[in-house]
């Protein structure tokens, strides 16, 4: 599934307007707080269709480095699935690295049932001359060619700054190296208006603030007609880039993601050039 990513598509009102936003990694103010985040995963509805009585899980987040130094993220989520009689555990583990300087985007992506390995991809993307080119090294080498897209930590830092802006929707082609690691998604963003996080004392968030936001992922390949995003995921996203309140719906199955742990993490400080 999809990285970084999480996110409810919300409807928009036809005054506004879509407006893509392609902003230089550098030209983005702020940075990404380097943390470890954990989720408590619960199903909030699913269709008949599915097959799914009960699912719940764990997700855990790790994202380190920044802008000078790249960005690394350690994932995995970790799913038990209930349909019927059977019961089946899954496991997904993504760790990745993304270099804005060398626009070069490195990752592996591997899948679990109960502790059997479904699939490893491991790969490398690079941004070149009207396009990305792909290498992937597993299961099987092979280059694909790609249309321009942005990497993961690059869009999260394009949305930060659409929303200290005050502007509502993105559009964009994200790669983030997720199923076979040969295509990226065109995506589209939501940003609701900002909010003060109230929080406890002990709370490491408390009075920063916070946006709602939403991303659907699509898959352009597909054959025309009113296009159903792959996916969808909504999240309350904070300045820093820490994320709160996940729900992941993939049409027939809904998810729900409470932060249960948030470990902030040592930062990394660019050193200016002598």
């Amino acid at each position: 599934m999809p990285q970084a990513t999480l996110a409810l598509l919300l409807a928009l009102s036809g005054s506004v307007a879509a407006t893509p936003v392609n902003l230089d990694p550098k030209a983005a103010a702020g940075e990404l707080a380097p943390h470890r985040a954990t989720y408590d995963i619960t199903l909030k509805r699913a269709s008949d269709q599915s097959g799914v009585e009960g699912m719940s899980g764990r997700m855990v987040y790790e994202f380190n480095g920044s802008s000078c130094s790249g960005y690394t993220t350690n994932f995995r989520f970790v799913t038990k699935i209930e349909t019927g009689d059977d019961v089946s555990v899954t496991d997904q583990q993504v760790h990745t690295f993304e270099d804005p300087a060398a626009q070069r985007f490195d990752f592996e992506s591997k899948s679990f049932t109960d502790d059997k390995l479904d699939k490893d991809v491991k790969g490398n993307a690079n941004q070149k001359q009207g396009g990305i080119r792909v290498e992937i090294k597993q299961p099987q080498r092979r280059e694909v060619e790609l249309a321009s897209a942005r990497f993961p930590a690059q869009h999260m830092l394009d949305i930060l700054a659409m929303a200290r802006k005050g502007t509502r929707f993105l559009e964009a082609r994200v790669f983030d190296g997720t199923e076979d690691g040969d295509k990226s998604y065109l995506t589209t963003t939501v940003v609701g208006a900002p909010e003060r996080n109230g929080g406890e004392r002990s709370d490491p968030l408390k009075g920063a603030t916070y946006w709602p936001v939403s991303i659907a992922y699509f898959d352009d390949e597909s054959d025309g007609g009113d296009q159903l995003p792959v996916y969808t995921q909504s999240f309350n996203l904070f300045d820093n880039g820490v994320t709160r309140d996940l729900t992941l719906d993939y049409g027939d199955v809904v998810l729900t993601g409470k932060l249960s742990r948030l470990e902030m993490l040592d930062k990394t400080t660019c050193q200016p050039p002598k």
